[in-house]
Protein backbone atom coordinates (compact mmCIF):
# COMPACT_ATOMS: atom_id res chain seq x y z
CA UNK A 1 0.00 0.00 0.00
CA UNK A 2 1.13 2.79 -0.86
CA UNK A 3 0.18 5.79 1.54
CA UNK A 4 1.33 2.88 4.34
CA UNK A 5 4.46 4.74 4.57
CA UNK A 6 5.05 5.03 8.52
CA UNK A 7 7.23 3.10 10.13
CA UNK A 8 6.66 1.54 13.72
CA UNK A 9 9.25 4.50 15.06
CA UNK A 10 7.60 7.15 13.60
CA UNK A 11 4.48 6.03 14.86
CA UNK A 12 5.37 5.22 18.41
CA UNK A 13 7.21 8.61 18.96
CA UNK A 14 4.43 10.75 17.39
CA UNK A 15 1.83 9.06 19.35
CA UNK A 16 3.64 9.08 22.39
CA UNK A 17 3.43 5.07 22.80
CA UNK A 18 5.70 2.46 22.97
CA UNK A 19 6.05 0.30 19.92
CA UNK A 20 5.21 -2.78 22.20
CA UNK A 21 1.76 -0.95 22.59
CA UNK A 22 1.84 -0.22 18.74
CA UNK A 23 1.85 -4.49 18.17
CA UNK A 24 -0.98 -4.78 21.14
CA UNK A 25 -3.10 -2.71 19.43
CA UNK A 26 -2.34 -4.43 16.14
CA UNK A 27 -3.21 -8.19 17.84
CA UNK A 28 -6.55 -6.36 19.21
CA UNK A 29 -7.29 -5.18 15.65
CA UNK A 30 -7.66 -1.81 16.62
CA UNK A 31 -5.35 -0.89 14.29
CA UNK A 32 -3.38 -2.02 11.25
CA UNK A 33 0.08 -1.75 9.35
CA UNK A 34 1.23 -3.55 5.95
CA UNK A 35 4.95 -5.03 5.29
CA UNK A 36 7.03 -3.20 2.52
CA UNK A 37 8.96 -5.39 0.61
CA UNK A 38 12.02 -5.88 3.29
CA UNK A 39 9.14 -6.97 5.42
CA UNK A 40 8.62 -4.24 8.06
CA UNK A 41 5.87 -2.95 9.37
CA UNK A 42 4.45 0.35 7.69
CA UNK A 43 1.59 3.02 8.77
CA UNK A 44 -0.75 4.75 6.90
CA UNK A 45 0.00 8.78 8.98
CA UNK A 46 -4.71 8.35 9.41
CA UNK A 47 -3.14 5.83 12.05
CA UNK A 48 -2.57 8.69 14.23
CA UNK A 49 -6.08 9.62 14.67
CA UNK A 50 -6.96 6.52 15.54
CA UNK A 51 -4.12 5.92 18.29
CA UNK A 52 -5.63 9.27 19.68
CA UNK A 53 -8.96 8.05 19.89
CA UNK A 54 -7.96 5.23 21.49
CA UNK A 55 -6.02 7.19 24.34
CA UNK A 56 -8.86 9.41 24.55
CA UNK A 57 -11.50 6.30 25.17
CA UNK A 58 -8.89 4.75 27.46
CA UNK A 59 -8.57 7.90 29.75
CA UNK A 60 -12.09 8.16 30.05
CA UNK A 61 -12.50 4.54 31.04
CA UNK A 62 -13.69 2.89 27.67
CA UNK A 63 -12.81 -0.38 26.98
CA UNK A 64 -10.34 -1.45 24.20
CA UNK A 65 -13.46 -3.91 23.72
CA UNK A 66 -15.79 -0.89 23.39
CA UNK A 67 -13.30 1.10 21.14
CA UNK A 68 -12.94 -2.16 18.90
CA UNK A 69 -17.05 -2.32 18.00
CA UNK A 70 -16.95 1.66 17.82
CA UNK A 71 -14.23 1.43 15.18
CA UNK A 72 -15.63 -1.62 13.66
CA UNK A 73 -18.83 0.14 13.05
CA UNK A 74 -16.90 2.14 10.35
CA UNK A 75 -17.32 1.23 6.65
CA UNK A 76 -13.93 -0.15 5.13
CA UNK A 77 -12.25 0.08 8.38
CA UNK A 78 -11.29 3.81 7.95
CA UNK A 79 -10.37 6.40 10.42
CA UNK A 80 -12.95 8.18 12.43
CA UNK A 81 -13.48 11.93 10.34
CA UNK A 82 -15.37 14.98 11.98
CA UNK A 83 -18.73 13.18 11.71
CA UNK A 84 -17.99 10.05 13.24
CA UNK A 85 -15.89 12.08 15.92
CA UNK A 86 -18.81 13.90 16.84
CA UNK A 87 -21.29 10.91 17.05
CA UNK A 88 -18.65 8.98 19.23
CA UNK A 89 -18.04 12.27 21.07
CA UNK A 90 -21.93 12.45 22.49
CA UNK A 91 -21.75 9.38 23.17
CA UNK A 92 -18.96 9.75 25.44
CA UNK A 93 -19.89 13.11 26.37
CA UNK A 94 -23.20 11.12 28.17
CA UNK A 95 -20.55 8.44 30.02
CA UNK A 96 -18.32 11.40 31.35
CA UNK A 97 -21.69 13.01 32.90
CA UNK A 98 -22.20 10.16 34.72
CA UNK A 99 -18.61 9.76 35.73
CA UNK A 100 -18.87 13.23 36.75
CA UNK A 101 -21.51 12.93 39.15
CA UNK A 102 -20.76 9.75 40.35
CA UNK A 103 -17.03 10.72 41.64
CA UNK A 104 -18.71 14.38 42.95
CA UNK A 105 -21.16 12.24 45.26
CA UNK A 106 -17.90 9.97 46.04
CA UNK A 107 -16.09 13.25 46.74
CA UNK A 108 -18.83 14.37 49.06
CA UNK A 109 -19.34 11.32 50.62
CA UNK A 110 -15.64 9.85 51.51
CA UNK A 111 -15.68 11.53 55.51
CA UNK A 112 -18.88 9.90 56.17
CA UNK A 113 -20.42 6.69 54.88
CA UNK A 114 -20.75 5.16 51.08
CA UNK A 115 -23.64 2.77 52.05
CA UNK A 116 -21.37 -0.66 52.00
CA UNK A 117 -23.28 -2.43 54.35
CA UNK A 118 -20.22 -2.61 57.02
CA UNK A 119 -22.22 -1.93 59.91
CA UNK A 120 -19.29 -0.90 61.55
CA UNK A 121 -18.66 2.98 61.52
CA UNK A 122 -19.78 4.62 64.56
CA UNK A 123 -19.65 8.03 63.14
CA UNK A 124 -21.51 7.04 59.73
CA UNK A 125 -24.54 9.69 59.47
CA UNK A 126 -25.88 7.17 57.09
CA UNK A 127 -25.66 3.58 59.36
CA UNK A 128 -27.08 0.61 58.21
CA UNK A 129 -28.78 -0.51 61.18
CA UNK A 130 -30.28 -3.71 60.86
CA UNK A 131 -28.53 -4.13 57.43
CA UNK A 132 -31.33 -2.57 55.78
CA UNK A 133 -29.22 -1.76 52.48
CA UNK A 134 -28.47 -5.56 51.84
CA UNK A 135 -32.38 -5.53 50.23
CA UNK A 136 -30.89 -2.66 47.85
CA UNK A 137 -28.48 -4.56 46.09
CA UNK A 138 -24.75 -5.60 46.68
CA UNK A 139 -22.11 -2.79 47.12
CA UNK A 140 -22.04 0.44 47.98
CA UNK A 141 -25.66 1.04 47.04
CA UNK A 142 -25.77 4.78 48.54
CA UNK A 143 -22.86 5.74 46.44
CA UNK A 144 -24.42 4.06 43.30
CA UNK A 145 -27.32 6.02 43.57
CA UNK A 146 -27.08 9.48 41.47
CA UNK A 147 -29.40 11.85 42.10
Amino acid sequence: MKEAHLSVGVVAKRAAVKVSTLHFYETKGLIRSWRNAGNQRRYKSDVLRRIALIKAGQKIGVSLSEIKAILSQLPDERTPNTHDWEHIATAWQKRLTQQILYIEKLRDSLTSCIGCGCLSLERCHLYNQDDHLNEEGDGAVILDRID
